[in-house]
């Protein structure tokens, strides 16, 4: 199965969960493929645009009416439940690990057991470069509102209101990046 495929499988085209999903990945994909142009980083190209194109590719199971998805997961879950779906219809697991560990600036078992965020208790920090190059750029675009590009304080703003970790977390991103 192509990206194309399982992007059309899930997200038909013309819904608003579509229109929303493919700008939302097509903004990280840019600003992922920006930065690591920028930095000269040894990535190939096409698992950047693939990594992005597919990291959210859970949403569509979960409650988010405000984004056209009415499943029955909560929002939290989307990454995890996107990393099984990729594995089961056939992805690179460098893939489903993207999804896995998108989140926030990633998210510890220790955090997850405190918070009660309905996902397995487990760590899922992002650890390769394409893991984290995806989870950084992702940080800059919302699926709602205007969907315009987050200021570098709006962002760390987002990452304070979970932990001081998870900010930590994105600024050694950030550190990485820019």
């Amino acid at each position: 199965m192509t990206v194309q495929e399982i992007i059309d499988k899930y997200y038909p085209v013309g819904t608003l969960r579509r229109d929303i999903y493919v700008k939302h990945c097509q903004q990280v994909a840019d600003k992922a493929l920006d930065i690591s142009r920028r930095k000269g980083l040894e990535l190939d190209e096409e698992d950047i645009v693939t990594g992005a194109m597919l990291h959210d590719i859970g949403i569509f199971m979960t409650n988010a009416p405000g984004i056209d998805c009415h499943g029955e997961l909560h929002y939290m879950c989307h990454g995890t439940a996107g990393a099984e779906l990729l594995r089961r219809e056939g992805f690179d697991e460098r893939f489903a690990r993207i999804a896995e560990c998108h989140t926030g600036a990633g998210i510890t078992a220790d955090e997850i057991a405190a918070s009660g965020h309905p996902i397995p208790v487990k760590d899922y920090i992002p650890t390769t470069l394409l893991e984290r190059l995806i989870c950084y750029a992702d940080k800059f675009y919302s699926k709602s509102g205007e969907m315009k590009e987050k200021s570098l304080e709006r962002v760390r703003l987002s990452m304070s209101k979970f932990t001081p970790a998870t900010l930590a977390r994105f600024e050694e991103l950030h550190a990485q990046f820019e």
